[in-house]
Order: structure tokens, then sequence, then C-alpha cells
């Protein structure tokens, strides 16, 4: 008995330890997609809803530029100094290194000296509007996690429209606007983040916060994530658990902060005046230094990595599903319609995994996912069960005293256990997807 009830203890302790493991103090990281734990059957798996981390993911973008030839330097041009608008002589030159300001100079490592930046050819086109689309693109689907960053070396621009898709660049719909004056640009009235709420927190709005022009303290434009995050999760957003929650139950706010691409319209350059000095065309341009995004693979919380193939991220899939975002059931796994994993209840949420096609059943006996071979039993090549000496069936839940003429009476040795086909009968079919309780 004694023996008996530490083996018991030590088992639920195993079990608490594991639990230990993987829950962070602070709800909502859902950074393990299983565990196994203890029960009366023996160890199996217990699922959750899980997510990769959030990482950098400038790392991984592609860019492009409309139009193709709008980067300085081919040919040759002189511009206006960013401090000093009135000092003409630098130079923009494609053929020499310490002159070229290509694309990717808006995503390399900060801190060197001099400062390193993408830039426009000037306004010397003038009165045509120079327009300038910068398009990101990832070929996978991504959820936003922190604020997007963009730092300019130039002034920042009189007119912006900063874009997303969830179409791989087929569509585009607005995320926010900049603007000196919103009414003259984009007749829509002023707004911040601040004057949002939970209710209007998917608004579209205009914003003059950033948009003035030379000014040596004044580079960034903000898109603020976190911000919106707060309306749900509080200032510091310590209370994630009502954040996630909001996320499982309203579809258009999980869709506000995911995208596949991202575009930035620039509509007119810094002018620092109502008016264009038409005799200094070169004091007008766009330059950029940094752009940041952060964010992870959207899984559809049945997975906790994300790896790069082929210049391609995919996501690692667990809770047998499988495609670039866990998006469909593996095959011989469709025994109930794929869905999403759930973030509720938390801290767990809910896998929804993939179970086993019940026409899977004869070519996948058991496997180390779901058709465990019960009561000891040693799945072989995923084709049958080892069964131990006393037990017998597909998955060894079958006691072999069940067929003899005395059945499993008390002094078989096995009657203690004679309760147990029907329990471990259940857990078959929940295992095939005929019980679902």
């Amino acid at each position: 008995m004694y023996w008996s009830r530490f083996l018991s203890l030590h088992a639920l302790w195993v079990t608490v330890s594991s639990m230990m493991q993987h829950y962070p103090s602070v709800w909502g990281h859902y950074d393990v997609c299983k565990t196994q734990i203890y029960t009366e059957e023996g160890k199996v798996w217990d699922y959750m809803a899980c997510q990769p981390e959030a990482r950098d993911m400038i790392k991984y973008v592609k860019v492009t530029l409309d139009p193709p030839d709008i980067t300085c330097g081919d040919p040759p041009e002189t511009f206006c100094a960013m401090g000093n608008p009135y000092m003409c002589n630098n130079e923009c030159d494609a053929s020499t290194q310490e002159l070229a300001h290509p694309p990717e100079l808006m995503f390399d490592l900060e801190g060197r000296h001099p400062s390193t930046f993408w830039q426009s050819t000037t306004w010397k086109d003038y009165p045509k509007p120079l327009h300038v689309n910068i398009t990101l693109s990832w070929n996978k689907t991504i959820e936003l996690t922190d604020n997007i960053v963009i730092t300019f070396e130039s002034g920042r621009p009189d007119q912006m429209i900063l874009e997303k898709s969830l179409d791989y660049g087929r569509t585009w719909q607005p995320y926010q606007y900049y603007a000196t004056d919103c009414l003259d640009a984009f007749h829509m009235d002023p707004k911040s983040v601040r004057d949002l709420s939970q209710h209007t927190v998917l608004e579209i709005i205009c914003t003059e916060e950033y948009s003035t022009g030379y000014m040596t303290n004044s580079k960034i434009i903000h898109f603020e994530i976190k911000d919106r995050f707060a309306f749900f999760a509080g200032p510091r957003l310590h209370n994630m658990a009502s954040l996630y929650g909001q996320l499982d139950t309203t579809k258009k706010l999980r869709d506000f902060f995911t995208i596949t691409d991202l575009r930035i319209r620039l509509l007119r350059p810094a002018t620092g005046e109502i008016y264009v000095d038409e005799q200094h065309l070169a004091r007008y341009f766009y330059a950029i230094s940094d752009i940041r995004v952060y964010g992870r693979c959207k899984c559809n919380l049945h997975a906790t990595g994300c790896k790069e193939e082929n210049k391609r991220l995919l996501c690692e899939c667990e809770h047998n599903t499988t495609g670039p975002d866990c998006g469909k059931c593996k095959k011989n796994y469709q025994g109930r319609p794929w869905s999403p994993g759930s973030y509720l209840p938390i801290p767990k949420g809910t896998a929804n995994i993939c179970i086993p096609s019940i026409s899977s059943i004869g070519t996948n006996v058991c496997d180390n996912e779901l058709l465990h071979c019960q009561n000891g039993g040693t799945c072989i090549n995923n084709v049958r069960c080892q069964c131990p000496p006393a037990y017998t069936g597909i998955l060894c839940e079958k006691l072999k005293c069940e067929r003899d003429p005395g059945g499993c009476g008390q002094n078989s040795g096995q009657g203690a256990m004679a309760h147990r086909p029907l329990v471990l009968l259940t857990a078959l079919l929940a295992a095939v997807g005929l019980c679902t309780w």
C-alpha cells in the first residue's frame, strides 16, 4: 500500500515538474506544443496550443522598389546636406561604394560611421510628383508583435502611407496615413493612437506626429503595435491573457496584426515649408537608414519553430499538421476537419490536433503520437503492437483471460483488471476519431 502511494506521488511530482518547466510565470507565451503526463493508462501526451518566438523579421525580407530606377547614383548627382539644406555639394554615385546608397542599406547593421542609408533621386522633375513604393515581402504569413519603425536620414516625408497585404501583394489595405496636414493631404482629421480605444482600435487614422521636416531629433516614424496591444493588455502589457483572449475570439483583430507584405508609399518628400524652392530641387529626396519589423511566423498555434528553407520561411508543424502555416492535416490524420489552435483556456490553450483517419488504421496501427500501444505494449514499425503476456488486441487493449472459459475471475490473477477493457476501448475510439470527448 505504501509503495503504491509512493509511486502515485512520484508520478504526480513528475507531472507537476514537467508542467513547471514549460509554463512561464507570465501566462501567454505558448512556447511548448506538448508534454508527457502520467495517467492510469500510463505516460501519454498532453497537447497545448503553441507558437514560435518573436524575432527580427527583416532578416528574411525581400525588398522591391517602384519605380525600379528611383535609387540615386545612376547617373551620379549632387544633393544637399541632411542638416543644412543649402549646402548642396554631396554626391551620390552608384559606381563608387563610398558614394552609393542601394536599397540593402535600409537593413544593414547600424552604428557604423558614417551611417549608411538608401537614398532616392532628388526631385529634379518637379512639379511631377516624387512617388516611391518600397515593398517588403516575406512570402510567409507573419504576426506583428512590436512597433514598425522607419528611420529617415532625410527629413520625414510630408505625405506617406503605410499599407499591408494579407495575400502576398495581390491586394492592399491602408495601415496608417502620415502627413504634415492630414486634412489637406488625405481629407482626414488628424489623430493619434492615444485617441483610440478598445472599440476603435481597428480604425485607420492619419497622424501628423511624424511628419516634421529637417529636424535632427525627428528622424523616426512609428506604426504603434504595442500601444494597440495595451488597450487589452494594460499599459505595460502585463495582462497578455486578456490580449490573447481578444485575439482568439475576434478574427478582425487577429487579422489586423497579420501580414504577408508591407508597402511604404512615399508621396511627397520633406519640404520644411509651404512652397517648393524650385531653385534648389536637390534639397528634396527620400533617404532611409533603418526599417525594423518584429513578429513571428503565423503557424495557427500548431508550432513553436519556424525555419528558413530555400529562402522561404516554413513552420515546423506539430499536432499532426503540415503546410507552410500548418494549415492542414497530414496524410492519414484527417479523422476530423483541420482547425487552428486556440489561445483559450489560458494558459495552455486548445491544441485542436489532427487525429488519425479511420481508413488509416489498417496501415498505421500504432505510433508515438496518438495510437499508443496500451498496458506496456511496444509499437513495432507502426504496423503492430507487441503486447505483454497478459494482453492482446490491436493496441494491447484486451485481457487474454477474457478468451478463457473461466473468464477473468479472481483466480485468474487478472480479475482486478477486468474493468479496464471498456476504458481502453473508449481510448481507442477517441484516438481514431469516433469519440471526441
